[in-house]
């Protein structure tokens, strides 16, 4: 009654996935979070973080994650997210970003590709940016080559034309006539 006998069916909980080399230095994480979007489409702007490292914590190898990531903790290898990226105020990154937003407040060292990447006042990035939308804080810092995408066309700006001046013939004396 009321519909309480209905059967929901029940989330299936976040499945995250650690593999390790055989010397146990380096690893991978891929999140199995199924996508809220159809593949190919743009995520939401106010996307989720689904998956985060810690302060303490210090990885290498390969993040991989449907979903959003932030990173609060020390990561060197290679990061390809399909959300947002949150770069924590004590995060260092030594690895070239894929993702779709991205938001430094920490230290990152690689080349970033994304749709928009905003640099906060504590965040400093080494590394070529391929990017959309670009937004720098005051207090900023980005050392590296930018490659802003976009269809737009440079306008075209014609050179000012130079005006001759006009010779003016002097007055007539109306004292000879």
């Amino acid at each position: 009654m009321f519909g309480r006998d209905r059967s929901v069916p029940k989330q299936q909980p976040e499945r995250q996935t650690v593999s390790t080399g055989t010397n146990g230095s380096t690893g991978s994480i891929v999140n199995n979070n199924p996508s809220p979007q159809p593949v190919g489409t743009a995520p939401l702007t106010n996307s989720k973080i689904d998956t985060v490292i810690g302060a303490g914590c210090r990885m290498n190898g390969i993040l991989q994650s449907e979903g959003g990531v932030r990173i609060d903790g020390v990561f060197d290898g290679t990061v390809q997210i399909q959300g947002n990226l949150v770069v924590g105020e004590m995060a260092t990154i030594v690895a070239d970003i894929q993702a779709y937003n991205i938001t430094v407040s920490g230290t990152v060292k690689g080349n970033i590709t994304a749709n928009k990447i905003e640099i906060m006042e504590t965040g400093k990035v080494w590394g070529d940016l391929n990017v959309n939308s670009l937004l720098l804080n005051e207090g900023a810092f980005l050392r590296g080559n930018t490659n802003m995408n976009g269809d737009m066309e440079p306008p075209v700006i014609e050179s000012p034309k130079v005006v001759m001046p006009r010779l003016v013939a002097p007055p007539e004396d109306d004292d000879n006539l």
